[in-house]
């Protein structure tokens, strides 16, 4: 939309697009954001938007670091990510 695309030019802002009709690299964060309004906006009420991002703040800590998922074998992602960096500069410490 150009007008959205004027207001990010005005503020200096670096649009993320590739190009047309290729949704890959937002992929990711559409599945965050489908989970995040599920299980937390949908569930939840909040007194103001102060309220919300104190509420939001503690979500995404709870996402990233105590929320384990099978497809990490148990692990969160934090942990699992910590996990694959110790073993790739291991590899190659042992190169």
């Amino acid at each position: 939309m150009k007008q959205f695309q004027h207001v990010l030019r005005e503020r200096s802002i670096t649009q993320s697009m590739s190009r047309k009709g290729n949704c890959y690299d937002n992929a990711v964060i559409e599945n965050f954001f489908g989970i995040m309004k599920s299980k937390f906006l949908y569930l939840n009420e909040f007194e103001s938007i102060e309220h919300f991002k104190q509420e939001l703040e503690k979500y995404i800590e709870y996402y990233n670091n105590k929320r384990i998922k099978a497809k990490l074998k148990g692990l969160s992602p934090v942990v699992q990510c910590r996990i694959q960096t110790l073993v790739a500069a291991q590899v190659k410490l042992s190169v």
